[in-house]
């Protein structure tokens, strides 16, 4: 893997954060800062391959499952997960495990997010009511 040497200056309170990081895990801060950056930019330009698939589906699938679709969430026990795991991240850093664990639950957040957009379009231009999509039921 090739790599580009970049001088960055950052506020005193940001440095003091990535410091603080990095020592708790005894990593360095130039571990650290990659590691934050890494989960920060997206790799690769576009969307990946089976998401491009799955949305692509919905274009040609029946009026049921676009709105099944466009009323998907994360399951209660995935969401309660990512919302714990970005408050620990916040008020005390993440082992690396769980590091991997709360990108794995952003990725799924973020397809999930995805597909319910996609699919509330399509039912919109299909001539329905994107109300009909929140209300119970």
């Amino acid at each position: 893997m090739n790599t580009q040497a970049v001088t960055v200056h950052l506020p005193e309170g940001l440095y003091s954060q990535l410091k603080e990081r990095a020592e708790r895990w005894n990593r360095s801060i130039e571990a650290e800062m990659l590691d934050v950056l890494s989960s920060a930019i997206p790799a690769g330009d576009g969307l990946p391959a089976r998401i491009e698939e799955e949305l692509s589906g919905l274009d040609v699938a029946d009026d049921e499952t676009i709105r099944l679709a466009a009323r998907s969430c994360l399951s209660s026990e995935a969401a309660g997960q990512l919302e714990e795991l970005h408050r620990k991240r916040r008020q005390q850093g993440l082992t690396r495990g769980e590091a991997q664990t709360l990108a794995a639950l952003v990725e799924q957040y973020e397809r999930a997010m995805l597909v319910r957009a996609h699919a509330a379009a399509l039912w919109k231009r299909r001539g329905h009511d994107p109300s009909e999509l929140i209300t119970a039921g």
